[in-house]
């Protein structure tokens, strides 16, 4: 039975180039949102979902709601390198255009050629969105900026290739399910993804992260969520490198659970060879 992978969007969207990368084989199925991905993958322990997590240029992307909700298990990560194209219907020029559209982060990474041309910005839910509008209103006076899997999904023209203001943008995607997978710890650059909440005691934080000094594990990433309906509890969503495995590794993890009144793995991964680069 093929297996399904759900992703956030229409077809065309830079998620559903990240999921072909990724899952070739798979039945790729298009959501309106992330909770509906989270929703349908915590219902189906066979299938995945691949979702964006953070963009290099313009931070996260903020599905951390629901990475604390559903606790789904990480089973990898993807750097997607994100080059933005203007798109047009066949034969559009760029001096017959006074319009674009597309996803508000999208317009903002391609703000300098949007002025120089002297162009209307209009944010739109997503990107391929916008190109699949372009693509049906048939008006050359408006273009969508939007991924070459757009413009082939939807019969538009590329009429400027990598319009974005800075080259070499990536967007980190995560791999996740329902069911439990770790790789086995060999000589390797792994990932360890985990969220904890602490019990409530003054210096808490500074006193947790001790362990890790002391083992010499490095955090690649410490951010905060607060708790449904306060600003007074939080949650904390963490990777560091390493497997969990390491004695390193778990000790720091020991040592932290000291402080924690909440404490989940989230996943075990091999580290991307982006993050080499």
């Amino acid at each position: 039975m093929m297996s399904k992978i759900f992703f956030q969007g229409t077809f065309g969207a830079y998620s559903h180039l990240a999921a072909l990368s990724t899952e070739p084989t798979a039945e790729i199925i298009p959501c309106k949102t992330f909770d509906e991905c989270f929703l349908k993958a915590s219902k189906d322990p066979d299938s995945k979902i691949i979702i964006p997590e953070s963009n290099r240029i313009t931070g996260n992307i903020g599905i951390e709601y629901l990475i604390f909700e559903y606790r789904l298990n990480i089973y990898s990560e993807y750097f997607q390198k994100i080059e933005h194209n203007l798109l047009a219907l066949p034969g559009t020029k760029i001096s017959d255009l006074k319009d674009v559209y597309s996803h508000g982060q999208a317009l903002s990474q391609c703000s300098n050629f949007i002025k120089s041309n002297n162009l209307v910005e209009h944010v739109r839910a997503d990107t391929a969105g916008s190109a699949q509008m372009i693509s049906k209103n048939k008006d050359k006076t408006k273009a969508a900026i939007a991924s070459t899997l757009s413009a082939e999904t939807y019969n538009l023209e590329i009429i400027k290739k990598n319009i974005e203001n800075e080259k070499g943008n990536l967007t980190r995607f995560l791999i996740m399910g329902k069911n439990i997978l770790q790789p086995e710890f060999e000589n390797k650059k792994y990932i360890t993804s985990f969220l904890f909440k602490l019990k409530s005691k003054p210096a808490a934080l500074y006193q947790s992260l001790g362990g890790f000094a002391i083992n010499g594990v490095n955090l690649t990433k410490l951010q905060s969520y607060p708790e449904k309906n306060t600003f007074d509890s939080f949650f904390f969503l963490c990777d560091l490198d390493g497997h969990i495995e390491d004695p390193k590794v778990q000790k720091s993890l020991e040592e932290l659970g000291l402080h924690c009144q909440d404490f989940h793995v989230l996943g075990v991964f091999e580290a991307d060879k982006q993050r080499e680069k």
